[in-house]
């Protein structure tokens, strides 16, 4: 499964040195549903802010010059002596594999319909009760496993917001319940895990687990300093248009680790590869 599309859903609207962070463990109150609380490993190692980034969740490719850290799908293969992050669709279904998932996990309608994220195709998983989050998170942790197995150092899970498209069925507090989860098993695996996107619920990162942001599209919509308030200068930016690449690099270029893609995120070789930086 490689990923050959922007996850944004900005962009559906417009269409360092490798210097080490250590954190301490944080740890949220117990929420009711007696579900995992964020608590962090004794030490995870962070990005190194305002360093050479890749996004490569479109195809693994030899990394540019300069470049010390990669995202890649965590079907890939890491990229041999850089930082790797590991992407994963941790909130949604790939269209290839909604046979894998058992029929109840899949969000539905009151008519019994699977709810889909039809920009993607996906199917939405309902994270809407302890029960369902802690299965659902089974699968996603085995895949957090292999993360760790290949030698990936933190995971990206995608689709934070999908409960802005689960009709009402659930809310950002069960995103919330479900990203600590996948923080607390990625921390004992010894992985740092970011915020994808969500920027509305960065304020909450502490009490999820979360170490880092990566931004898409922070710079296009002005968003970049609700990141940066709260994870400081751990902000991965992605953008896809030249203005949005202006916007990010005149405000954060000092700072930040910041990237323009092609809108597919292809892989260098291909016609419609594109990567610049500030």
């Amino acid at each position: 499964m490689i990923i050959n599309r922007v996850r944004s859903r900005r962009c559906l609207a417009a269409v360092a040195a490798l210097a080490t962070t250590v954190i301490t463990p944080l740890l949220a109150s117990s929420p009711a549903s007696a579900e995992p609380v964020a608590e962090a490993a004794a030490a995870v190692t962070l990005p190194p802010a305002h360093a050479g980034f890749d996004y490569q969740i479109g195809g693994a490719y030899t990394p540019p010059s300069g470049v010390t850290v990669v995202s890649r799908d965590r079907e890939a293969a890491p990229a041999a002596g850089l930082y790797n992050i590991c992407y994963v669709n941790a909130f949604q279904v790939q269209p290839a594999e909604i046979g894998q998932w058992d029929a109840d996990l899949l969000l539905r309608d009151a008519n019994g319909n699977v709810i889909i994220d039809e920009d993607w195709d996906e199917a939405i998983l309902d994270i809407g009760t302890a029960a369902k989050r802690t299965r659902i998170a089974a699968k996603v942790n085995g895949w957090i496993d292999g993360c760790a197995a290949k030698g990936f150092q933190a995971v990206e899970p995608d689709n934070y917001d999908s409960y802005e498209r689960s009709q009402g069925k659930f809310n950002a507090s069960a995103a919330s319940a479900f990203i600590t989860q996948l923080s607390s098993h990625a921390h004992d695996k010894g992985l740092a895990i970011a915020q994808k996107n969500t920027a509305e619920l960065a304020s909450s990162r502490v009490a999820n687990g979360l170490d880092f942001a990566v931004a898409e599209e922070c710079g296009q919509y002005n968003e970049c300093g609700d990141y940066t308030k709260y994870f400081g200068n751990n902000v991965i930016v992605i953008e896809y248009t030249s203005a949005g690449l202006s916007r990010a690099c005149a405000g954060w270029k000092n700072t930040l680790s910041i990237v323009r893609r092609d809108v597919d995120v292809s892989p260098a070789g291909s016609g419609k590869y594109l990567r610049q930086t500030c």
